[in-house]
């Protein structure tokens, strides 16, 4: 069945509309059903979204790596997930990044102290306090590149 032609742009743009609200659907389904335990469904509505972009289902999948819920714990994966979403500025995803590099499954630092700079400028709490913490263990050569990167990558992506 083809729409007349004056219904069409009424139906792009309606449809244009609802998808803000139908991927925050599909992103509070997944939500609600992680919380319920049930991971395969948060996974089958999380995937499809972070593979489009969705930072927030991007970092969602990173804790499902992380933590192995509902898949094999795979670190490399959960970092992978994180990156993207903390390249897009997710601050809780820059966190998680950080201390992946802290806790030693990437161990580098400078990387973390770099990633928390990020979430700290975000407002995130708990990245200031292992920023901090981190910085303690850090050469002076070392935490000056770690702000060095942040102010960078902040340049570059504040464009």
């Amino acid at each position: 069945m083809r729409l007349p032609r004056t219904l069409t742009p009424i139906v792009f743009i309606l449809c244009l509309l609802s998808w803000p609200t139908r991927l925050h659907a599909d992103y509070q389904a997944g939500l609600d059903a992680y919380y319920q335990g049930d991971y395969v469904t948060a996974l089958k509505e999380w995937r499809p979204l972070a593979e489009q972009g969705d930072m927030k289902s991007q970092w969602s999948m990173g804790v499902l790596y992380d933590n192995g819920d509902g898949v094999p714990q795979d670190y490399g994966e959960a970092v992978r997930w994180y990156r993207l979403a903390a390249e897009q500025g997710d601050a809780y995803a820059q966190f998680n990044l950080g201390d992946m590099y802290r806790l030693g499954v990437l161990q580098d630092y400078v990387q973390a102290h770099m990633w928390y700079n990020l979430a700290v400028a975000q407002g995130h709490v708990d990245a200031a306090k292992a920023r901090d913490a981190i910085a303690k263990k850090m050469t002076s050569e070392q935490l000056a590149e770690a702000q060095r990167l942040a102010r960078e990558w902040l340049a570059e992506h504040q464009k």
